[in-house]
Order: structure tokens, then sequence, then C-alpha cells
């Protein structure tokens, strides 16, 4: 499908106008950020891999009534989605503490919690994207308490149902940020953005190996190795054994020695 013009640049997507009035183009950058913006980098491949994941990955939220804005994926690196207004809330959806809930209440890294939290951020940069209350989006007019209700009741049921998903392949859903929108074919509020090593943190079952971006923010390098094995266990890259050729050794002969 032939891209039209540029609508959006954020972090890690650009987002292109299509032949459709209600569809647009998705592109999956390489770019990596952290910390708001402050660390980045570019990292060759991890677009395609995030491509990849995350259609995978709303493909069955999809197959088990979870609406989102996935129409297809088009290529390597882009997808065709509905357009939406993005209500302008994260939605972080948390099992294990770590990261800025640790910095934040003093509470020991990796303590497992006995119910999913989910926490809401006012989705800009400049601020750092700040944590707020119903209350705080209620007033401000960001979100109706309907629609929060909706969003939190989904947030839900998509945790049931990634947790049971990575769980499978070994690996522990930490927690996870969700965006919704209002779909402008209908106005109704659906998933959007994308769900990748990206937006989540997740760990080895066995080693806590961190498979997510924290690799790359906390400098501990093979990033793209990571979201690879990511990809591995969900069953959708797979090792390129066709080139690898066993060693042929040519049969021995006999050496005759003469007698002198």
């Amino acid at each position: 499908m032939k891209k039209g013009k540029k609508l959006y640049e954020g972090k890690a997507k650009i987002i292109f106008a299509s032949a459709e009035k209600n569809l647009v183009i998705q592109h999956f950058k390489d770019d990596a950020t952290a910390f708001n913006n402050q660390k980045k980098a570019s990292i060759e491949g991890k677009g395609i891999l995030n491509n990849r994941i995350s259609e995978h990955i709303l493909s069955s939220l999809k197959d088990v009534g979870i609406e989102n804005h996935l129409v297809k994926r088009l290529n390597m690196r882009e997808q065709l989605i509905d357009l939406v207004d993005i209500v302008p809330i994260e939605f972080v959806v948390r099992n294990i503490v770590t990261g800025s809930l640790t910095k934040r209440l003093g509470i020991e890294d990796g303590t497992i919690l006995n119910k999913p939290l989910i926490e809401f951020c006012y989705k800009n940069d400049e601020l750092g994207d700040p944590l707020v209350s119903r209350e705080h989006i209620d007033i401000f007019g960001w979100a109706t308490s309907n629609d929060l209700d909706l969003i939190t009741e989904k947030c839900f049921r998509i945790n049931d149902f990634l947790q049971g998903m990575f769980r499978v392949i070994d690996i522990k859903l930490v927690d996870f940020k969700l965006e919704f929108g209002k779909r402008k074919s209908d106005g109704k509020i659906i998933l959007a953005d994308e769900i990748s090593p990206d937006t989540c943190r997740l760990w080895d079952s066995d080693t806590d190996k961190k498979l997510d971006k924290d690799r790359f923010r906390k400098d501990l390098g093979d990033v793209i190795e990571a979201y690879q094995e990511v990809a591995r266990r969900l069953g959708i890259l797979h090792e390129q054994t066709s080139n690898v050729r066993p060693i042929k050794f040519s049969k021995p002969t006999a050496v005759k020695i003469k007698k002198k």
C-alpha cells in the first residue's frame, strides 16, 4: 500500500496517511530511547522485531475478543492500522515490583504483587509522563469515568491473556504499558500503539534475565539478541539452520610403505 504524507513522528514510530480515510500506516523505527528521551540510540533491526512481535500479540488478542487498531502487517517494518484519537494516558500494568515503583515506594525489586496494579501516567514528554490519579483524568477531561472503567477492565483482561501467553514460553510478564484510543470510524475505544519488548518488562522465568528494553536502559548489552529470543519463544522467529551443512571428510586411503 502506498504511503501518504507523514502525520506524526514519535520516539519509536512514524504514522503516515494511507489511501483509506480512516486507516493509517504505522512505521517502526530502529530508534531506542529511555528516561524520557534523555538517552538515545539506533539499534539496527529493532523496528523489524517490534513490528513482528506486536503484530503477533495484537492478532492473538483480537482472536480472544480484545479489539485493537491492527488491520494487517504490510511488510517488515509497517502495519496498516485504524486511525484513532489517542487517550492521553499511559496505562501501566504491574505484576512484579521493579523500576520506578521500587524507587518511589522503596519496595524490594522483584516483589510479586498479590494482584495486578494499574497506574495512570499523563502522556507528556516535557513533563516526564507524570503519575496521575483518576480524579486528575476526570477533572481535566482526558477521559470520562465510564471510559476509564472500560479501559481498566480491558487492561485486566489483556494482562490475564498475556501472562498466560508468556508463562508457557518461560517468560515472566513483569509489567507493561498500554495505550487506548477512540476509533475515528465509529468512536469505539480500542487498544492502540504496540505491545513489544519496548513496552513490556519480560524476564526469563528461571534466571530473571531481562529480555526487554531494560537491556538498553541499563547498558546490559545484547538488546537485539534479547528481542530475538522473545520472538523465537513466541514461535515467530526460527533459527536459520538451512545454511549449516555438515563437514564432509574424504575417505582415508591406505598408504603403502615401501620396504628398503
